[in-house]
């Protein structure tokens, strides 16, 4: 939804060396109403990844939410052909960028992304990419986890090579606040190391098939690594896609955590507005109690209203034996 044009010269900063410069952006966000619900024994509390940070569920005022995400964005040609590409995500308050990214797209010599949050590219894109017809299965659960490659402020760059679409990343903190102006640096948050890994995904002909994977590192501040490594396959056939996928991560301090993830997923399109969808997601650390997630989802178009439902369940949760999660949500879309 685009909901307004406007000239910002105060942004040329953002946009070029000098101010001599105005930049166009366009405004745009989302109309979507949510109703969620919560159980399980680690639901005592809500994170701040739910909306709230210290109130309790028996509490909460309200199941009801709605979208508040607003971003300005706009892009400009340059001299060579390539393209510059600038986003603002803004705070729900408005009164300040909650992330921000540069992207500058080089053609056939591929796309280079700078973001001061969270660049989320390389292993991290493919981190959970099976079948789904909403969100990945650990929507929602509460204080899961999962052999995943962090991220942080930092760089992505993504190229096509003999079909295959090719990602790496490259993040120098992975805690440290974002939103630094230029000529300013990182000093809020907690230095926890850099990462850096790629990501590889390819399609086999017009089989159907894709194949992907990739490999990355985070280099801690103590000087000890955690090797992250992803293996998976997608197939889709008519309106049937399946796809299983195993992340692991190898932990060289003997008092840190490996883990292995295995992730499957089917979907399957009823027609062309109602598609339905199971997960499992499974997590598995040595001596302890699998950790799994269920999840159930169904999404529904018709016009320019959209609804999609999902329900996920999750056991053993952190791999600790009687703790669950469960979370059920409905959500309607808007286009206009």
């Amino acid at each position: 939804m685009n909901i307004k044009k406007i000239g910002l010269t105060a942004l040329a900063g953002s946009l070029a060396a000098t101010s001599a410069y105005a930049g166009e952006l366009s405004l745009s966000g989302s109309a979507v109403l949510s109703y969620s619900d919560y159980s399980g024994t680690e639901n005592t509390t809500i994170s701040s990844t739910v909306g709230t940070n210290t109130a309790t569920l028996a509490a909460a005022n309200s199941n009801w939410g709605m979208d508040q995400d607003i971003t300005a964005s706009g892009s400009g040609e340059l001299d060579n052909g390539w393209v510059v590409s600038l986003s603002h995500a803004l705070a729900a308050s408005g009164a300040s960028s909650s992330t921000s990214s540069i992207t500058i797209d080089m053609g056939d010599a591929g796309s280079l992304t700078y973001s001061d949050l969270d660049i989320g590219g390389g292993l991290k894109a493919i981190d959970d990419i099976v079948p789904t017809a909403w969100e990945e299965a650990t929507d929602g659960t509460i204080n899961e986890v999962q052999a995943a490659m962090g991220s942080g402020v930092g760089f992505a760059y993504n190229v096509s090579v003999a079909g295959a679409s090719v990602g790496i990343q490259y993040s120098d903190n992975l805690s440290g606040s974002g939103n630094v102006n230029d000529g300013g640096v990182s000093t809020g948050g907690t230095n926890n190391g850099s990462s850096s890994s790629i990501g590889v995904q390819y399609p086999v002909g017009d089989s159907g098939l894709m194949v992907y994977g990739g490999m990355g590192t985070v280099s801690q501040a103590d000087g000890k690594d955690i090797d992250h490594d992803t293996i998976g396959v997608k197939y889709t056939f008519g309106a049937l896609s399946v796809g299983a996928q195993v992340n692991d991560q190898d932990d060289a301090d003997a008092s840190g955590t490996d883990l292995e993830t295995t992730i499957m997923g089917i979907s399957y399109m009823i027609n062309e507005n109602l598609s339905v969808s199971y997960g499992n997601h499974s997590t598995a650390k040595t001596g302890s109690p699998d950790q799994e997630i269920d999840s159930i989802q169904a999404a529904y178009s018709m016009g320019g209203i959209g609804v999609k439902v999902q329900n996920s369940q999750g056991d053993n949760m952190r791999n600790t034996a009687g703790k669950t999660s469960e979370k059920t949500e409905v959500a309607i879309s808007f286009a206009f």
